[in-house]
């Protein structure tokens, strides 16, 4: 299952709902972005029944990453209850996204 695409009306809803929500900001522009793609979708498909996984355009959603204070992309952010529990800035595998992710919650 690969991530959902999310826009500013489904992120609030998100955070309203208090489900745990780990959010990619990214562009197509963004070389990096794409090339992180595929392991952004396998971490999707491996937790996407205990929190909900998602990405979203900055393009598309520029004053959801201006709230967000996305600065560079990518940047993935994991929230719980409504709240940012971290964020990890360009993670060069899927290995650090499990890491930052299993780091993140247990604390």
């Amino acid at each position: 299952m690969a991530a959902m695409n999310m826009n500013h009306e489904q992120f609030q809803d998100m955070m309203e709902n208090g489900k745990t929500l780990l959010v990619d900001f990214w562009a197509p522009w963004c070389g990096y972005c794409r090339r992180i793609g595929p392991a952004f979708d396998k971490v999707a498909a491996q937790y996407g029944g205990d929190m909900a996984v998602a990405k979203v355009n900055i393009d598309d959603e520029p004053r959801l990453a201006e709230k967000e204070m996305i600065e560079v992309i990518p940047t993935l952010v994991l929230y719980r209850d409504g709240q940012a529990l971290g964020s990890i800035v360009a993670p060069e595998s899927k290995a650090m996204i499990d890491s930052f992710i299993q780091e993140t919650l247990a604390k």
